[in-house]
């Protein structure tokens, strides 16, 4: 028997808040991330910029070229993602705390398109080399990504994209004295690298092999080439406003069961109804599962592997009574943020869902669960870079307990929807049919109906009756997160 939870809270009423972070796409996850431990109290961790590796020493004298500190910031995250194979979100806070308004922006958009177009960008630097660079030279082999991507894809102008490059490379002890090759490969791409980009084929050379190989085996070649051309858009802005908001300025279009979304880009925390609570931001995908379940009022929900909360507030605004368990200290202070702003009310319980044992069942249970998330590719471009096969077998180890544990928490009769943001059958139709097996006579699965998927596009819909849903669905309006929805129904006794 676990012990009784000491971190529970029931957030019902708004309360002033500083640092409010705005975006609701569910972050990147792994395995390790889920080791088994109690109940913990959460407490908040300030960090700063990491300047680390920035020698000035060969920068004395003069003035540092204009916009040198965005690109600096730029090749940071670059090493965060290529070299310490860290998730780009978690390093934008760490790493660009120095940096305010156009010059954030710049330098996320930097980084966030030479991690979307990095298989490209290799191709136009590598016949200019003539052999590779050491890795202790990260620095200059950033620097060429830094400057093809800005040349080649954000049409910044080649002087003022190879003097920076070239300045950032002096300034590193490792790669000062390949600061002239960057220089001479830059300019060579500077001249033919956008006549070479209209011949490359985008979609192939920018998914690894791994990821490639998987869906032309899933989902054929013409689909997966279709999935792979998608990701190489950014994906648009999607909100998901309380039923109670009112019309709001957001200069957003309709879509179906109520999403408004809108370009993406500028700050999320200045637009009408954000300080209000009146909306969140959440992918029309990852809004589905919730909007499947829909309880009625009062029915008694466990959200589980709930942060970053866009699940849980569309439950509390749906009027269940909604406890929301994760077993991330940070991330559940970010659940708790935005329940304050949205004056919406649930209890958060830190812990591990493998462990944690409910005093009472539940009506309906929402597990989410954490896996490879090769659905989000389009919002969190490091993906590919960052992740591999190998992770996926234990994924969906940890996704199976999960499941077995959740329904020892769910009373009989009881709803339990479960989803991934993965696009790989394995986290998805076959963690579920492997759960019937496991659990023959104890658990149905209850298909979705055609009037629950009336919206969907023709194909979302499984032979089995759940949902899978593509990248490139509404490709024509800025596409949608890649999702796996399936509901399983507890036998009576």
């Amino acid at each position: 028997m676990v012990p009784p939870v000491i971190n529970t809270r029931l957030r019902a009423s708004p309360r002033p808040l500083k640092g409010l972070q705005g975006g609701m796409t569910k972050p990147n996850q792994n395995a390790s991330g889920q080791q088994k431990r109690g109940p913990q109290k959460r407490g908040p961790q300030k960090r700063g910029p990491n300047n680390r590796g920035n020698n000035r020493a060969n920068n004395r004298g003069g003035q540092p070229p204009s916009g040198i500190k965005p690109r600096r910031a730029a090749l940071r995250l670059l090493n965060h993602v290529l070299e310490e194979g860290k998730p780009l979100d978690d390093g934008l806070a760490y790493h660009l705390g120095e940096l305010e308004g156009p010059d954030r922006g710049l330098a996320r958009a930097i980084a966030s398109t030479a991690l979307r177009r990095l298989g490209q960008i290799e191709a136009l630097i590598t016949p200019h080399l003539k052999r590779p660079l050491k890795r202790k030279a990260s620095r200059a082999r950033h620097a060429l990504i830094m400057g093809a991507a800005e040349m080649i894809f954000m049409d910044t102008p080649p002087h003022a994209a190879i003097s920076i490059a070239v300045s950032l490379t002096k300034q590193d002890r490792d790669s000062a004295a390949l600061s002239g090759l960057v220089n001479a490969v830059l300019r060579r791409i500077s001249e033919t690298g956008k006549a070479e980009r209209a011949e490359q084929d985008a979609a192939r050379l920018n998914t690894p092999n791994w990821l490639w190989d998987r869906w032309v085996k899933t989902y054929g070649a013409d689909q997966a080439r279709s999935i792979a051309a998608q990701h190489l858009a950014e994906a648009p802005l999607d909100i998901t406003p309380k039923p109670d908001a009112p019309e709001l300025d957001l200069a957003a279009e309709p879509l179906p069961l109520g999403t408004l979304r809108r370009k993406s880009g500028g700050a999320i925390t200045g637009l009408p109804g954000f300080e209000a609570g009146d909306w969140w931001v959440q992918d029309w995908a990852a809004a589905l599962p919730a909007r499947l379940l829909n309880p009625a009022p009062g029915t008694r929900v466990l959200d589980l592997c709930a942060a970053p909360g866009g699940k849980t507030m569309q439950l509390a605004a749906m009027g269940a009574s909604v406890t929301a368990l994760d077993i991330n200290d940070s991330r559940m202070e970010r659940v708790e943020e935005n329940l304050d702003r949205t004056a919406l009310g649930a209890e958060l319980i830190t812990a591990d869902a493998l462990v944690f044992e409910a005093d009472d069942p539940y009506d309906a249970i929402l597990l989410d669960a954490p896996c490879s998330a090769t659905g989000t590719i389009r919002r969190h471009p490091d993906l590919p870079h960052i992740k591999g096969a190998k992770e996926i077998k234990a994924l969906t180890k940890l996704q199976a307990g999960l499941l077995d544990h959740a329904l020892t928490m769910l009373k009989p009769g009881g709803t339990l929807i479960y989803c991934t943001c993965s696009l790989e059958p394995e986290e998805g139709e076959a963690q579920i049919t492997a759960a019937l097996a496991r659990h023959d006579g104890q658990i149905s699965r209850t298909p979705f109906t055609d009037d629950e998927t009336k919206t969907l596009p023709d194909t979302a819909k499984t032979a089995d009756g759940e949902i899978r849903l593509l990248p490139y669905y509404w490709r024509e309006i800025g596409g949608m997160d890649g999702f796996f929805i399936a509901r399983l129904t507890k036998q009576t006794d």
